[in-house]
Protein backbone atom coordinates (compact mmCIF):
# COMPACT_ATOMS: atom_id res chain seq x y z
CA UNK A 1 0.00 0.00 0.00
CA UNK A 2 1.36 3.69 -1.08
CA UNK A 3 2.55 6.20 1.86
CA UNK A 4 -0.05 8.45 -0.08
CA UNK A 5 -3.03 7.03 0.90
CA UNK A 6 -1.93 6.33 4.41
CA UNK A 7 -1.02 9.91 4.95
CA UNK A 8 -4.39 10.86 4.19
CA UNK A 9 -6.43 8.39 6.47
CA UNK A 10 -3.48 9.42 8.60
CA UNK A 11 -4.75 12.91 8.45
CA UNK A 12 -8.68 11.61 8.89
CA UNK A 13 -7.77 9.64 11.97
CA UNK A 14 -5.53 12.25 13.48
CA UNK A 15 -8.24 14.76 13.89
CA UNK A 16 -11.01 11.97 15.52
CA UNK A 17 -8.20 10.90 18.34
CA UNK A 18 -9.96 10.74 21.61
CA UNK A 19 -13.43 10.70 20.27
CA UNK A 20 -14.20 7.52 21.02
CA UNK A 21 -15.23 6.60 24.55
CA UNK A 22 -13.44 3.63 26.26
CA UNK A 23 -16.21 0.70 26.92
CA UNK A 24 -15.73 -2.31 29.37
CA UNK A 25 -15.39 -4.94 27.06
CA UNK A 26 -13.07 -4.78 24.01
CA UNK A 27 -13.77 -7.01 20.40
CA UNK A 28 -9.87 -7.76 19.67
CA UNK A 29 -9.24 -8.76 15.88
CA UNK A 30 -5.89 -10.32 16.82
CA UNK A 31 -6.79 -13.59 14.80
CA UNK A 32 -8.51 -12.16 11.96
CA UNK A 33 -4.95 -11.04 11.09
CA UNK A 34 -3.53 -14.20 10.90
CA UNK A 35 -4.39 -12.84 7.06
CA UNK A 36 -6.38 -16.29 6.09
CA UNK A 37 -9.75 -13.84 5.69
CA UNK A 38 -11.16 -11.72 2.82
CA UNK A 39 -11.79 -8.32 3.02
CA UNK A 40 -15.96 -8.48 2.57
CA UNK A 41 -16.00 -11.18 5.40
CA UNK A 42 -13.73 -9.32 7.82
CA UNK A 43 -15.68 -6.00 7.17
CA UNK A 44 -18.81 -7.56 6.67
CA UNK A 45 -18.44 -9.55 9.99
CA UNK A 46 -17.43 -5.69 12.34
CA UNK A 47 -20.60 -3.94 9.94
CA UNK A 48 -23.08 -7.11 11.09
CA UNK A 49 -21.63 -6.87 15.27
CA UNK A 50 -22.09 -2.71 14.89
CA UNK A 51 -18.43 -2.26 15.36
CA UNK A 52 -18.16 0.04 12.19
CA UNK A 53 -19.57 2.75 10.16
CA UNK A 54 -21.13 0.83 6.98
CA UNK A 55 -20.11 3.72 5.17
CA UNK A 56 -16.39 4.68 4.27
CA UNK A 57 -15.41 7.55 5.86
CA UNK A 58 -12.77 7.85 3.34
CA UNK A 59 -12.03 6.27 0.11
CA UNK A 60 -8.26 6.44 -1.52
CA UNK A 61 -7.33 7.34 -4.85
CA UNK A 62 -6.49 3.34 -4.99
CA UNK A 63 -9.78 2.11 -3.91
CA UNK A 64 -8.86 0.90 -0.36
CA UNK A 65 -11.55 2.23 1.81
CA UNK A 66 -11.34 2.98 5.55
CA UNK A 67 -14.40 2.54 7.94
CA UNK A 68 -14.90 4.56 11.30
CA UNK A 69 -15.68 2.85 14.85
CA UNK A 70 -19.37 2.97 15.53
CA UNK A 71 -19.18 5.34 18.53
CA UNK A 72 -18.94 3.49 21.79
CA UNK A 73 -17.25 0.68 19.76
CA UNK A 74 -14.10 -0.83 21.93
CA UNK A 75 -11.89 -2.24 18.97
CA UNK A 76 -8.71 -3.67 19.60
CA UNK A 77 -6.12 -5.46 17.64
CA UNK A 78 -2.81 -6.79 19.36
CA UNK A 79 -3.89 -4.70 22.17
CA UNK A 80 -3.90 -1.03 20.69
CA UNK A 81 -6.67 0.69 20.20
CA UNK A 82 -8.43 0.66 16.44
CA UNK A 83 -9.14 4.10 14.53
CA UNK A 84 -10.24 2.85 11.30
CA UNK A 85 -10.41 -0.73 9.55
CA UNK A 86 -9.06 -0.87 5.53
CA UNK A 87 -10.51 -3.41 3.45
CA UNK A 88 -10.86 -3.38 -0.55
CA UNK A 89 -11.71 -6.61 -2.75
CA UNK A 90 -11.93 -6.09 -6.52
CA UNK A 91 -15.35 -6.20 -7.69
CA UNK A 92 -17.01 -6.50 -4.67
CA UNK A 93 -19.82 -3.69 -4.32
CA UNK A 94 -19.14 -3.24 -0.39
CA UNK A 95 -16.25 -1.62 -1.10
CA UNK A 96 -16.55 1.93 -3.25
CA UNK A 97 -14.35 2.62 -5.81
CA UNK A 98 -11.32 5.53 -5.56
CA UNK A 99 -10.65 8.19 -8.28
CA UNK A 100 -7.67 6.52 -9.39
CA UNK A 101 -5.97 2.80 -10.29
CA UNK A 102 -7.53 0.44 -7.85
CA UNK A 103 -5.52 -2.32 -6.42
CA UNK A 104 -5.09 -5.63 -8.35
CA UNK A 105 -5.72 -7.69 -5.07
CA UNK A 106 -7.48 -8.25 -1.65
CA UNK A 107 -6.47 -6.11 1.38
CA UNK A 108 -7.74 -5.48 4.72
CA UNK A 109 -6.89 -4.09 8.03
CA UNK A 110 -6.30 -1.44 10.97
CA UNK A 111 -5.18 1.68 11.75
CA UNK A 112 -3.73 1.32 15.61
CA UNK A 113 -3.31 3.83 18.13
CA UNK A 114 0.41 3.04 18.77
CA UNK A 115 4.26 3.61 17.65
CA UNK A 116 4.60 1.16 14.49
CA UNK A 117 8.08 -0.41 16.56
CA UNK A 118 5.47 -1.55 19.48
CA UNK A 119 2.73 -2.88 16.79
CA UNK A 120 5.45 -4.78 14.73
CA UNK A 121 7.19 -6.17 18.12
CA UNK A 122 3.36 -7.75 18.90
CA UNK A 123 2.45 -8.77 15.43
CA UNK A 124 5.82 -11.01 14.98
CA UNK A 125 5.28 -12.35 18.62
CA UNK A 126 1.63 -13.49 17.20
CA UNK A 127 3.13 -14.88 14.60
CA UNK A 128 1.21 -12.63 12.40
CA UNK A 129 2.68 -11.90 8.09
CA UNK A 130 0.30 -9.26 8.36
CA UNK A 131 2.65 -6.05 7.17
CA UNK A 132 3.01 -3.00 9.34
CA UNK A 133 3.48 0.55 7.91
CA UNK A 134 3.92 3.78 10.21
CA UNK A 135 1.09 6.26 9.33
CA UNK A 136 1.92 9.07 11.74
CA UNK A 137 5.20 8.74 14.06
CA UNK A 138 4.82 7.40 17.56
CA UNK A 139 0.81 8.13 16.62
CA UNK A 140 -0.49 6.05 14.46
CA UNK A 141 0.18 2.83 12.63
CA UNK A 142 -1.63 0.48 9.49
CA UNK A 143 -1.63 -3.36 10.05
CA UNK A 144 -2.19 -4.41 6.80
CA UNK A 145 -2.62 -8.23 5.30
CA UNK A 146 -2.74 -8.54 1.42
CA UNK A 147 -3.25 -11.92 -0.87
Amino acid sequence: MASGPLKAVAALLASSVGLYPVTSHAYALDAQFDCQAHPHEFIGQLIDDKYIEANPMRIDTNSVNAFRPVRGSDITAFGFRVYAVLGYEPDDEMFKKGRGQALAGPLYGAVLSAPSESVEKRVRAAGSTATVHMVIPLLLTAVVCTR
